[in-house]
């Protein structure tokens, strides 16, 4: 992917390149979501925005987003510094332990903290489960950027007198604010439109916002609540997507290309006191993990791997009885297809938003609108495109993985951009005026940074369309589910042997996602800047 260099007229022609991806979109973001506000709009949902019951609801799940970002920002910062800024032992496979929460499912997630914590079904368990989730992204944002400071800064406050406290609020806090703030949209826009863990953890007498367009879509057929619930949604992320772009955009101009100098030992008690907190961070991360894998292997009174056989050889005769095997392949098959679409996807976008220089924070603005859209409402809204538009594409197979190549395209845009905006084009100009043939000075100067990047972008589209559930549980048809599909299946029925194959299947996902995070995490170019 050779990048093209600034020219006369090239940010006019920046939108070409973005077309393909801003058509998708279009066609499955955008169109979906306007099918699911015209077919409920009417007298009744305009009545929604005046119903207390609404507004609780919108209030609630602002609290507990809020109170969620806040709590990672705070838990993260100190790991960051110790991460990026101090020489410490293992630091990569730390950074992979604390990055896996973001990438596992929903699913994974909530039924792993709902066999740990003794307080299911309440706010508190909600915001443990989404810090616990978080933490990482907020970890690699600031990180990223924190990395990059110069040192020396904070060394010529220390001999003008500064204490650590104050070098640190003068001269660091400043430049790395973007970072925070953008961590800060990134996670309340995760938080606000968070599915599986509200509907595994949550109390079904105080839900979200998500899990209430759910549970007036599908189990109410409300398509009026739904609409309203789904308008106030889309006004909040896109708000906030449009704030995250713009401070993206401010981080990416302070980030310098290549490895920075190396990093010092600890040398004071705050600085150890960092160190030993991110260890501390990862064994927390670990524990619901641990707890997951233990409930799959308990079995009555004992311990065995019944609920891992009977996964792969159900004993019920139903439609639903789908074996583990059916559901990991298939799972498998979808994401690869989705990873293709949003790495094309995603190298015309990127493409695109960097030939449109000024303009580009508005196209990146919406090819980020999957991030914060609702995955219940895109689902559900393909699915009345399908039945009202005019073309019938229930049963389509492809459909799965264009929903889920949405859910992946803004990961691989966010992963391989900053390192785009990083690279000085005039390395290629200076290799090719030293007599390099133009792939070779391309390849020397930018190509395998760009092809790990890539890599990259990957192995987290194909974690995250392997665990996607809030648009794939609209799509898929009953006899073929996912795996989280079938996960929440068998969470829906009582009985402790179903809860059992559930757990047993979720530490399969478990696995499948430490695999592909392990091997991105070994291929992410250093200092790279992005997630």
């Amino acid at each position: 992917m050779i990048l093209p260099t600034s020219r006369p007229g090239q940010a006019q022609r920046g939108t070409v390149w973005a077309i393909i991806p801003l058509a998708a979109v279009t066609a499955l973001v955008v169109v979906p979501v306007i099918a699911v506000v015209i077919a409920g709009l009417n007298a009744q949902s305009l009545s929604e925005f005046t119903d207390s019951t609404t507004w609780r609801i919108v209030a609630y799940t602002a609290f507990q987003a809020l109170v969620s970002t806040a709590l990672s920002i705070g838990l993260a910062m100190p790991a960051a510094y110790a991460l990026y800024r101090l020489s410490m032992p293992g630091r990569r496979t730390l950074l992979a332990v604390l990055t896996l929460p973001f990438i596992l499912p929903t699913v994974v997630v909530g039924l792993a903290f709902r066999e740990l914590l003794p307080f299911p079904g309440t706010t508190a368990a909600i915001v443990i489960a989404h810090v616990f989730f978080n933490v990482g992204l907020a970890v690699r944002v600031i990180g990223s950027l924190w990395g990059h400071l110069d040192p020396r800064m904070r060394e010529v406050a220390s001999t003008l007198g500064l204490t650590p406290i104050h070098a640190f609020v003068r001269v660091t806090l400043p430049p790395l604010t973007p970072a925070i703030l953008s961590a800060a949209i990134l996670i309340f826009l995760f938080t606000f439109t968070s599915f599986g863990v509200v509907l595994i953890l949550g109390d079904p007498s105080l839900p979200t916002i998500e899990v209430a367009i759910y549970t007036a879509a599908v189990q109410r057929l409300d398509l009026s609540e739904a609409a309203a619930l789904a308008l106030l949604q889309f006004a909040f992320v896109a708000s906030a997507v449009l704030v995250m772009t713009r401070l993206q955009h401010r981080l990416s101009v302070r980030q310098q290309l290549g490895d920075a100098s190396p990093p010092p030992h600890a040398s004071s008690a705050g600085e150890r006191l960092a160190i030993g907190w991110t260890y501390i961070l990862a064994v927390a991360v670990a524990i619901p993990l641990t707890a997951l894998v233990g409930r799959s292997l308990r079995v009555g009174d004992g311990w065995g791997v019944t609920w891992y056989q009977r996964a792969f050889v159900p004993e019920e005769a139903t439609t639903r009885a789908v074996s583990a095997a059916e559901s990991i392949a298939l799972s498998l098959q979808y994401a690869a297809t989705a990873t293709a679409m949003a790495l094309a996807l995603g190298a015309l976008a990127c493409v695109g938003i960097l030939a449109a220089r000024q303009h580009g924070a508005w196209l990146d603005a919406a090819l980020a609108l999957p991030l914060g859209v609702s995955a219940v409402t895109i689902g559900f809204g393909l699915l009345l495109v399908s039945l009202r538009g005019p073309i019938d594409m229930r049963g389509w197979w492809v459909l799965v993985p264009l929903g889920q190549a949405m859910v992946a395209l803004p990961i691989v845009v966010r992963v391989v951009l900053p390192l785009l905006r990083s690279m000085d084009p005039r390395l290629r100009h200076v290799a090719a005026t030293l007599g390099a043939p133009p792939v070779r000075a391309w390849w020397a100067t930018e190509g395998a940074l760009v092809l790990r990047a890539f890599a990259v972008a990957a192995a987290l589209a194909a974690a995250v369309a392997l665990g996607e559930f809030g648009a794939t549980a609209f799509l898929v048809r009953l006899d073929t589910p996912t795996v989280p599909v079938q996960i929440v299946r068998l969470l829906g029925r009582p009985g402790e042997a179903n809860t059992g194959v559930a757990a047993a299947l979720s530490v399969m996902l478990l696995l499948m996602t430490i695999l592909i995070v392990g091997a991105a995490e070994r291929l992410r170019p250093r200092r790279s800047g992005g997630w």
